[in-house]
């Protein structure tokens, strides 16, 4: 008799090949013809229960460009696997052609080109659109919000994330789980909760003061005779990532043996017959995860933005990775038999805004929530004659600009830039105040001036790099590294905590940093409360109308070594 993981590797087999004959993935059979809704959304209808998967859209209620990551570098066990495979590594690996839509959605090769022949990606409009055609189809659907929905846009800042409840209210999300949501502070956090049509979920979120639980742990559904439990994993480490003073009645963490008890009793008690964790994470803290926690069957990756086309199996888990900023949604389709899920099938669906017709009540709900605010989002700040964008491992053009406006506006020698992976990518042309907003807006933005010994210098850039090149996955806080300007740095990913970083050298004079000079520098989003200075959307805005226009070459005061 076949087992349990034998079905898995089975339905993992025959969703690759079903894509690769354009069954599950039509893009890879219309590369060189015109795409339509109907190819985008066409699915042979599978087993009994749909799972929706959306995460990590940062606010981006309106179609983006949105550039994946060039660099993006695993270590340890995760070497080579993905999500730590791009380009034309990434096609080669899941049999995509150059130049399709397909490889424009999930790689940076050729994407300003590729751009202005695709267009733009996501919009909550074109989102509704596919939703409700996946619950016409499948009725019994649960849609599920893998977090980082209320932050990241200058219409969710002014309304405190008001409108993104709105937003997911109207899409119907049936449960949350959390990261940034958290930065807007407890009070607003258990506002909006009361506000919201769903739970937010969190088995690993305790009360500080009494240990115990603050959040609902999972939500049952009952959907086409199936008995699901989902487990809700908040970002582990928010207390260290982001201003614990925002927070201070909660603590998180990964909490491994707290998983495991409520699956068990998810199995045990509630005698659900399908688990799933709905995770904030990351991908490779979930695909640890699986491998120890027994008992999950689905694990919705969230967290570290990752867009894989197809799931990753790890013993009988698999892992979905829905990529960011609404690019894409998941449906995977499972039959679940005698408290077993005995198969899948699963597509990645690329929200093609001008492929997919809008829908007409989320256009009126996203219209009327960025009304107050259109006219000065629209106005034009500056212009850009090269791309810009931010995803990849170690520098991204967008940043670029932010660091060069820091040392400009701010009077400093050096720039630091948080390694943030949201914000939306921008053509050449208009610069306008939405496009700056997109990667700046937080509820701690302050631009602070401060001093720093090189020695300080070396100590923060050697525990950003930990916080991602740890080779233990359960240690990695899952962004990118720190940006800098004014300073050149080599990087050796794959060495050991206070050994990754050599070479630091002052590029005013190039001489070599120095342990015990201060230096002045500006940086911004310090989670240390207090911090004073202008609000980095107005240094850079200021900046970017003294200069008229601007070009952000990708960085070369950076040498990575080691690989």
């Amino acid at each position: 008799m076949i087992s349990r993981r034998g079905f898995m590797q089975a339905s993992l087999a025959t969703s690759a090949l079903l894509a690769g004959l354009g069954v599950t993935n039509p893009m890879r059979a219309f590369a060189q013809q015109k795409l339509t809704q109907d190819q985008l959304l066409q699915f042979d209808d599978f087993g009994n229960l749909t799972l929706i998967h959306i995460t990590d859209c940062h606010a981006h209620i309106k179609p983006v460009y949105f550039r994946e990551p060039e660099i993006n570098i695993g270590v340890g066990d995760a070497a080579g696997r993905p999500p730590h495979v791009v380009g034309e590594a990434f096609l080669k690996m899941f049999n995509i052609a150059p130049g399709s839509p397909e490889a424009y959605a999930l790689t940076y090769p050729d994407f300003e080109a590729l751009a202005k022949s695709y267009g733009k990606m996501g919009g909550f409009d074109r989102i509704a659109t596919v939703v409700k055609a996946i619950r016409a189809a499948r009725p019994d659907s649960i849609l599920l919000d893998g977090g980082d929905t209320w932050h990241g846009s200058y219409t969710s800042y002014e309304t405190k994330g008001e409108d993104m409840v709105k937003v997911m209210n109207l899409l119907g999300s049936e449960a949350m789980t959390a990261h940034w949501e958290f930065t807007f502070g407890t009070d607003r956090v258990k506002e909006l909760t009361e506000m919201m049509d769903q739970p937010l979920l969190g088995a690993n979120i305790f009360d500080v003061e009494w240990d115990e639980p603050a959040f609902e742990p999972y939500k049952i559904f009952e959907k086409g005779g199936v008995k699901v439990g989902v487990i809700g994993q908040a970002f582990p480490y928010l207390p260290i990532a982001n201003p614990k003073w925002l927070f201070p009645e909660y603590s998180f963490g990964i909490r491994e043996e707290r998983m495991q008890a409520v699956v068990n009793e998810l199995r045990d008690t509630e005698k659900v017959d399908l688990v799933v964790c709905l995770s904030h994470n990351g991908f490779d803290v979930d695909h640890k995860m699986a491998g120890r926690v027994k008992g999950i069957d689905v694990i919705l990756s969230g967290h570290t933005h990752d867009a894989i086309p197809e799931p990753v199996l790890v013993g009988e888990t698999i892992i979905i990775a829905s990529g960011s900023h609404g690019k894409f949604i998941s449906r995977v389709d499972l039959d679940v038999r005698d408290g077993r899920m005995m198969g899948f099938r699963h597509k990645l669906i690329p929200i093609f805004s001008d492929v997919i017709e809008p829908d007409a009540e989320m256009t009126a709900l996203v219209d009327e929530v960025r009304a107050p605010y259109v006219e000065k989002l629209d106005e034009v700040v500056g212009h850009t004659d090269s791309l810009l964008y931010r995803r990849g491992n170690f520098n991204g053009t967008w940043d670029n600009v932010i660091l060069d406006a820091l040392m400009s506006e701010r009077d400093a020698e050096i720039a630091l830039s948080p390694g943030v992976r949201w914000g939306a990518s921008l053509l050449p042309g208009e610069i306008r105040r939405e496009d700056v907003h997109s990667v700046t807006t937080m509820t701690y933005g302050q631009a602070y001036r401060t001093e720093m010994s090189g020695e300080t210098l070396k100590t923060v850039m050697e525990d950003v790099a930990d916080n991602i090149f740890n080779k233990d996955p359960y240690y990695q806080q899952g962004g990118d590294m720190v940006r800098v300007g004014g300073m050149g740095f080599t990087i050796d990913p794959r060495g050991e905590m206070g050994g990754r970083i050599s070479n630091m050298t002052f590029l005013k004079d190039n001489s070599p940093i120095d342990p015990a000079r201060n230096y002045v520098v500006a940086g911004w989003a310090s989670v240390n409360e207090g911090t004073e200075g202008p609000q980095i959307w107005d240094v850079v805005e200021e900046y970017l109308k003294k200069q008229g226009t601007v070009s952000a070459a990708p960085a070369t005061n950076i040498a990575v070594t080691g690989l």
